[in-house]
This record gives C-alpha cells, structure tokens and sequence, in this order.
C-alpha cells in the first residue's frame, strides 16, 4: 500500500473511532467506546506508517538525484 493510501485510510479510521467513541459515551456503552479507541489508534498508526514511507521515498529520491548528478 502507498503512503497516499495509508494515509487516507488512517484518517477514515480515527474519524469512525471518534465517531464510535462518541456514541458508546452518548449511549453508555464502554464496549463501543473502547472500539472506537482501538480504532483510532489504528488510524493514528496508518497516517504515521504513511508518514515513514513518503519520508523514506524522498530520502531516496534525493539520494539517487544527487547520485546522477555526480555521475
């Protein structure tokens, strides 16, 4: 999976975390409110690993730029 898409699917999941937090609390459920926090902390994890690899892309992306030009 690309950086774009983990990112996207992190966002997607800390939103329904949120949102499952949300209700579980409006509702009283603390099953629904525990999910919801798993779930965003999942989310949080997919943006980050997102994160590490457009950072990891660039670093070589670089790293070959300035390797051609000293060719």
């Amino acid at each position: 999976m690309g950086s774009t898409a983990d990112k996207v699917k992190g966002a997607t999941n800390e939103a329904i975390g949120k949102a499952k937090q949300g209700i579980g609390e409006a509702t009283g459920s603390e099953q629904l409110q525990g999910e919801g926090v798993i779930q965003e902390v999942k989310g949080k994890g997919q943006k980050a690993m997102g994160d590490a690899k457009e950072a990891a892309k660039e670093a070589l992306d670089k790293a070959a730029n300035a390797a051609n030009k000293n060719l």
